[in-house]
């Protein structure tokens, strides 16, 4: 596998087994983030759930963006919060809690097991990029969303801080292969094969890293950039060290979300 790719089935499995790395990275961002709104209450402001509705989110991960929203919970006649990882769906049920109208199940994108037209709302963020076949994915989700529901999907950009610190590690190059494969730029591409409306929302943000000691945890808690989760601490450190202005690392966010309608 090469450094930097994502969507390789073992190296998903293993970053994700269960919450800790995925723990790091949330409380990187909450803390380090310039956007004090938050990506998670960002996205959800952008939900159109009425009374009633039956919706779906793929990859909810540990549930964190649904805590502290019992009343957007309690108005789906259900909510059913999936996700590929055994262990991520145990810390979700821990998050979110017990709901008589939401269910835990543990599901792949490629293979949903519900039958056609069964919600009003589809959610999948910031995961198709790991799904080996995002086409058959995609169509399984137009599958299961009703003609007249919504997809929300958030992803990256082409140009993010990751692939900034790859560049500063001296990853770029044949041995570096960045996670491009769902992205702002050409999500919509992949999203027209199978629906027609799709809008594109971005959420301005950056990092202002004040304790490279996080940034460092963060950087070996990524599986996929195992170049820098293999170096040792010290000499990570000291690549970081170099990037400092006044004690500050400042990097870009580029994050955003699809919203789709119209099914073709």
């Amino acid at each position: 596998m090469k450094m930097g790719s994502s969507n390789d089935k073992d190296a998903v499995k293993a970053q994700y087994a269960s919450s800790k790395g995925l723990d790091t990275r949330i409380n990187f961002h909450n803390v380090y983030s310039t956007n004090k709104i938050g990506f998670g209450p960002w996205l959800i402001s952008n939900y159109e759930i009425e009374e009633g509705m039956k919706v779906l989110e793929l990859g909810t991960g540990t549930g964190d963006m649904w805590k502290g929203q019992g009343g957007l919970i309690a108005k789906c006649d259900k909510l059913v919060l999936s996700d590929f990882s055994e262990g991520m769906l145990d810390t979700a049920r821990k998050n979110v809690g017990e709901h008589a109208n939401v269910e835990y199940k543990q599901i792949d994108v490629q293979n949903i097991p519900f039958e056609d037209n069964s919600f009003d709302i589809v959610i999948a963020n910031m995961m198709l990029y790991h799904v080996p076949d995002i086409d058959k994915a995609v169509r399984e989700i137009r599958r299961v969303l009703k003609d007249d529901g919504v997809f929300y999907s958030a992803t990256y950009g082409e140009r993010n801080f990751n692939d900034i610190i790859a560049e500063w590690f001296g990853l770029i190059g044949e041995n570096y292969d960045p996670n491009h494969l769902f992205t702002l730029q050409n999500g919509g591409d992949i999203l027209g094969k199978e629906f027609a409306d799709i809008e594109v929302r971005r959420y301005e943000d950056s990092l202002r890293v004040t304790n490279i000691d996080d940034l460092a945890d963060y950087l070996q808690s990524l599986k996929a950039l195992h170049g820098i989760g293999s170096m040792g601490r010290d000499e990570i450190l000291k690549m970081l060290t170099l990037h400092e202005e006044d004690g500050v690392i400042n990097l870009p966010k580029e994050y955003g979300t699809f919203i789709v309608r119209g099914i073709k």
